[in-house]
């Protein structure tokens, strides 16, 4: 199965905008829920729910008007799971280029009718990127546990 990227564009809208006149966080986080849900979604072949998101990171602000550019692609499989990495550019219309603004990582997991967990197609890296790409899954997976089990005794 070909892993290609889940591409979403479009131009950043007035509604977007926060109290200091960028694009608000919320709006950046709901793209990317969006574009990982397409790509869980086209990769697995079921409704998939998302897990985690984790490690948001917001490099610089959004301006409102800028194109903007979310990319979502897998680069780890579990028997159910799907680790997929986020990121976020924009440009201004007047620009060539995109400059990288946000960047996560999101689980999904696909599930059947009930919510019952599904198998999806198992990922396998080629190039040296897709090996980095899942070498860097597996460790924030492991950090993942770490923060749960100091996490459990305030939950």
């Amino acid at each position: 199965m070909e892993n290609k990227p889940v591409t979403f564009q479009f131009i950043s809208e007035p509604s977007d905008v926060n109290y200091g006149g960028n694009v608000h966080g919320g709006s950046v986080m709901k793209w990317i829920d969006q574009a990982g849900y397409a790509c869980a979604t086209t990769w697995s072949g079921n409704y998939s729910v998302t897990v985690y998101v984790g490690g948001i990171r917001f490099y610089e602000p959004i301006k409102i008007g800028e194109i903007v550019k979310v990319e979502a692609q897998v680069i780890y499989t579990g028997s159910s799971s799907m680790h997929i990495s986020i990121n976020v550019f924009s440009r201004n219309l007047k620009q060539p280029d995109f400059d990288k603004k946000t960047h996560c990582i999101i689980v999904f997991v696909a599930v059947d009718e009930n919510g019952k967990k599904l198998p999806v197609p198992k990922w396998i890296p080629v190039t040296e990127e897709e090996k980095k790409q899942e070498e860097y899954a597996k460790r924030l997976m492991q950090l993942r546990t770490q923060i749960e089990n100091e996490m459990k005794p305030f939950l």
